[in-house]
């Protein structure tokens, strides 16, 4: 029997292992270099990214072109034209009263009379010297003549001719002292009739008939005030800024609350001519006619002012002012997206806007907000405005506040 041949063994490559090892390392080498490339692109992207969010995105509008002319709104109080508070000059008791409160009284018009028995006793004794001043006066005249009479002949002497003519001179002034006193006495009776100094309307009445009048303590309150309502005054504070542009004969709209839809004329007749410490305001002085009798004094009243001229300015937003240490200043576009920050002069604030003086072209593209930190030279995205100056117009500026 023939010897079974013994199995071979496969015989395993020597290259099988040192393959795998090629195919794994090539693998990992290929999926870094995937992985650093990915990731320098996405920083590249991110860096991209971060560029374009660092240049700010703006908006920009061309200045507006107006003319510069506002309506500034003002408050103020009404007040007589005239107005006058009645005292009494003498003491005593209230008699009668002709007026009351509403009454409308003509120069003259005895409003109330005073019954006052203690002057008229001081008149009747006044009187009376002044009669006995005259009689002593007259008597002293003939003694004089007498003197004077007999001096030539040595029957009296000269020391006694001239002690009556001194005594003569003296009985005169007296006579003279007392018709003064007189007078005085009576031009006091005639205060016992308080009457109206002018046309007008009787607003207050502090008495009533058998008042007790004493002027011999304080002054007190008044009696009788009459006010002149033919005309009124109409009081306002004009802020500084806006007094060159209201000369005297300005007219203006005037209304009150209690007549909606009414409007009067009120025309500027004078100015303080000095600003206010504490406001910053000026104050003027308009009259409103009302020979209607339509309004009233120490009534609230708005009086409605046209300012400025003709002439066309230039607006911007208010928020469109840089100011700093440099100054008021606005950033303005070019064409080739870069910053150019220009100083400027205000001409008129008118609160959400402002009237541009200088330093501003009607071609410029203004920046409507600043960026913060900007500077000269920096580059922005620009978003154009659909409208120039959506800011309001001058003609509707704001109402200044009244301080005074």
């Amino acid at each position: 029997m023939l010897p079974e041949k013994t199995a071979e063994k496969p015989r395993r490559s020597r290259w099988k292992i040192p393959l795998a090892a090629v195919l794994f390392i090539g693998g990992a080498t290929f999926l870094a270099f995937t992985g650093i490339t990915s990731r320098e692109q996405t920083v590249a992207q991110l860096k991209n990214k971060s560029a374009a969010r660092a240049i700010p995105t703006v908006i920009v509008s061309a200045p507006a072109v107006q003319p510069s002319i506002g309506q500034l709104d003002l408050p103020g109080r009404l007040d007589a034209y005239y107005q006058a508070a009645l005292f009494a000059r003498v003491s005593g008791y209230v008699s009668s009263r002709n007026a009351d409160i509403g009454t409308r009284v003509k120069t003259g018009d005895v409003l109330a009379t005073i019954d006052a028995p203690d002057l008229d006793q001081q008149l009747s004794q006044a009187q009376s010297d002044l009669n006995n001043a005259k009689a002593n006066a007259a008597l002293a005249d003939v003694t004089n003549q007498r003197y004077q009479a007999l001096l030539p002949n040595n029957y009296v002497t000269h020391q006694a001719a001239d002690e009556k003519q001194a005594d003569l001179e003296a009985k005169n002034a007296m006579v003279k002292s007392a018709q003064a006193n007189v007078d005085r006495l009576k031009a006091l009776t005639a205060y016992k009739s308080i009457v109206a100094p002018f046309d007008g309307i009787v607003t207050v009445r502090n008495t009533d008939v058998g008042n007790l009048i004493n002027t011999g303590s304080s002054t007190g309150s008044e009696m009788f005030v009459v006010a002149d309502v033919h005309k009124l005054r109409l009081y306002v504070n004009v802020p500084q800024t806006y007094v060159p542009m209201i000369p005297n004969g300005t007219v203006g709209v005037l209304t009150v609350p209690e007549r909606p839809g009414k409007k009067y004329e009120a025309k500027v007749e004078a100015s303080s001519g000095a600003v206010d410490v504490a406001s910053g305001t000026t104050r003027m002085q308009l009259v409103v006619d009302n020979t209607a009798g339509e309004l009233m004094p120490g009534a609230y009243a708005n009086v409605h002012l046209t300012v400025g001229n003709k002439r066309d300015v230039l607006v911007i937003a208010s928020s469109a002012v840089l100011f700093d240490k440099a100054g008021l200043r606005v950033a303005t576009v070019g064409p080739d997206g870069r910053v150019t920050l220009k100083q400027i002069t205000i001409g008129r604030d008118l609160g959400a806007t402002l009237e541009i003086a200088s330093g501003l072209a009607p071609e410029d593209r203004v920046i409507e907000s600043i960026p913060d930190g900007i500077v000269d030279g920096d580059r922005v995205n620009v978003k154009e405005h659909p409208s120039p100056s959506t800011a309001p117009s001058s003609s509707n500026g704001p109402t200044p506040p009244n301080k005074g």
